[in-house]
């Protein structure tokens, strides 16, 4: 999984969190990801991890629903 986060460029985080976000739902696939690529944390800005971040604090917050189908 990590492998796939390192090839890919830096605005397909972007577009996936503005993707989820403007969705409402975060796929288990998609917090992989994320997950992967803040952990790395080779391959990512700090805007790239704000926007993360982002994500998880709107499902602690409710405002995006996690689902882990």
């Amino acid at each position: 999984m990590l492998w796939t986060i390192q090839t890919r460029s830096k605005i397909s985080i972007l577009q996936m969190t503005d993707r989820i976000i403007n969705s409402g739902q975060l796929s288990h696939v998609d917090y992989l990801r994320l997950t992967s690529a803040i952990l790395s944390d080779k391959e990512i800005n700090e805007f790239e991890r704000q926007q993360i971040n982002r994500v998880f604090d709107y499902v602690q917050t409710g405002r995006l629903k996690f689902n882990d189908i």
